[in-house]
């Protein structure tokens, strides 16, 4: 397992974040727009989103290799959450989304590390009964990667009327029952 850390994004980090955002691999694991050039849309801003940060509804952390900075993950409450990204949904769940930003930190197992570590941050709420993510219906290899994790496909979901997503599941019991009580 490699020494991943999980820490808090400031607008330190958006310099890093900007330029992982025009990563080739970054902005097709975001869409299937074969034109874009930048991950996350034009309209995003950066220091509006780590300004939301809310603990409990929303978060953005940095993952660090020995103190490098290799990607980035996002924790929300999709219930709770500002946007309304998820449309009308359950409360007591939680919504992740991961990118590995640096490329010669991918395919390592540090994707892998990070969701580890999210789950039992997400789990540590007696609350969440699930954690839910949205790949890209397109985007087989994270499809593979989140199940090996645990999750289970449930239903596919467009979401800003344009991005085709398989949404997944992973439930409390489920992970439980192959790591223990959170």
């Amino acid at each position: 397992m490699s020494d991943i850390k999980l820490r808090a994004a400031t607008h330190a980090d958006i310099p890093t974040l900007l330029r992982w955002d025009a990563d080739p691999v970054v902005i097709a694991s975001g869409s299937d727009d074969p034109d874009a050039v930048i991950a996350w849309g034009e309209d995003n801003d950066w220091a509006e989103n780590i300004d939301l940060y809310q603990r409990d509804v929303w978060e953005y952390w940095i993952a660090e290799l020995d103190g490098r900075s290799i990607g980035a993950m996002q924790m929300c409450d999709p219930h709770l959450e500002p946007t309304h990204y998820w449309g009308e949904i359950e409360p007591n769940l939680r919504a992740l989304d991961i990118w590995i930003g640096e490329a010669d930190a991918r395919g390592k197992g540090h994707g892998e590390t990070m969701m580890s570590l999210a789950f039992a941050r997400c789990f540590s709420d007696p609350l969440v009964t699930a954690i839910i993510i949205d790949p890209l219906a397109s985007n087989t290899r994270a499809h593979k990667f989140y199940q090996r994790l645990g999750f289970v496909p449930t239903h596919r979901q467009v979401f800003h009327e344009e991005d085709d997503c398989l949404v997944h599941r992973l439930t409390r019991q489920d992970w439980e029952a192959k790591h223990g009580p959170a």
